[in-house]
């Protein structure tokens, strides 16, 4: 094990060749077909590397993938997506690049260097005639950006088999994984009022946007950085003329939290918001989209044993967590030890300077060879 790094970086070339060829493989979450084309391109290239694969149809989200090497229950869970939140173009406007170290294109960094990693890694176990410990599923979904929605099932239904779940999200900055992350939930606050001429009958009219105005007030304040909890209105949107009072008007709102005690508090403050002026009404839709991945003996404990087999390659892993959700929420929230953040090192996610670490995805491909060999 102690020459994996020496042998990945044998075929650093290859690596980039293949996150070359999926970066330029356009994947937004909201085009199906350009997503189904790299789900079928990863499923080619896992079928060389000795994997058994099954497509699974999606009707309005992009098919996801299952990979496995060897069969049976106990064994290994990769998560990782293949899902950008790059519209089809972007690319033109900004082509992969590398300049020194550091390799650019949109989705470089989340997710599709995670793609490369665990393509590379299992495609050099093969190489050395060396078998994962246990066998090895991996899901490649094509929703995550948008929250999962059709992946979930899958992802807890496979997680429920699993010995452990390794999610290939990118790495934060520094090279640490994640052990928590924060959860998240989405709300629509919709104010109902009363429709007049602004002119001729002003005082009659029951102004939705003027009630909603106090309501975003509302709910910025519920933001209590000390317990790590946001509440961003993010869009708002109502009324139809200027010289029409309007009946109705709606913000989004995006809720990030670390606990689920703080979940509880917020969402009962959202559920429990009263009109301020009189005769409005207000309706609020919504709830948690995933769950918080809150550091504890699920998260800790498989980081402690992750730093003992990088240790043996000669990586120092560290810990942190982010305001980001990811698909390892649910997983750490059904109780299965969940291994987060083993992506490429990087920055930028969802930005337009979104890179990658060369090195790390030698660094990322040897730690998950010898994670698969050794845990």
């Amino acid at each position: 094990m102690s020459n994996f790094i020496d042998f990945f970086a044998q075929r650093v070339d290859a690596a980039l060749d293949l996150l070359r060829g999926l970066v330029e493989m356009e994947s937004p979450s909201t085009d199906k077909v350009a997503v189904d084309r790299v789900v079928r391109f990863v499923a080619d290239r896992a079928r060389v590397a000795g994997a058994e694969v099954t497509i699974i149809p999606q009707e309005r989200w992009g098919d996801h993938l299952l990979a496995r090497w060897g069969a049976g229950e106990g064994g290994f869970l990769l998560l990782c997506h293949l899902d950008t939140v790059w519209p089809t173009g972007t690319l033109a406007e900004r082509p992969w690049r590398v300049e020194g170290e550091r390799v650019f294109g949109p989705g470089v960094y989340d997710d599709k260097a995670s793609a490369a990693i665990i393509l590379t890694a299992l495609e050099g176990l093969q190489a050395m005639n060396l078998s994962p410990r246990y066998p090895v599923t991996v899901l490649f979904n094509s929703d995550e950006e948008v929250g999962s929605p059709s992946s979930r099932p899958l992802i807890e239904a496979e997680a429920a088999r699993a010995r452990v779940v390794f999610c290939v999200e990118p790495a934060r900055p520094d090279g640490a994984l994640k052990v928590w992350r924060k959860g998240t939930g989405r709300y629509t606050v919709t104010a109902l009022g009363r429709a007049a001429h602004a002119g001729a009958d002003h005082e009659k009219g029951i102004n939705a946007i003027e009630e909603l105005a106090h309501q975003v007030l509302r709910l910025q304040r519920m933001t209590d950085y000390g317990a790590g909890t946001t509440v961003n209105v993010g869009r708002i949107e109502g009324g139809t003329r200027a010289n029409v009072v309007p009946d109705q008007a709606s913000v989004r709102v995006d809720i990030r939290v670390k606990t689920m005690a703080e979940w509880e508090r917020i969402s009962a403050a959202i559920t429990a918001l009263q009109p301020f002026l009189p005769g409005a009404r207000l309706m609020v839709e919504g709830g948690m989209s995933r769950p918080p991945m809150e550091a504890s003996p699920v998260t800790l404990e498989p980081f402690r044993r992750a730093q003992d087999i990088a240790a043996g390659l000669g990586l120092t892993l560290t810990a942190d967590g982010t305001g980001g959700a990811s698909d390892a929420n649910f997983t750490a929230a059904m109780g299965i030890p969940t291994l987060d953040g083993l992506g490429a090192l990087g920055d930028g996610a969802h930005s337009v300077d979104e890179y990658v670490l060369i090195p790390s995805l030698v660094e990322r491909s040897a730690l998950l060879a010898a994670l698969l060999r050794e845990w």
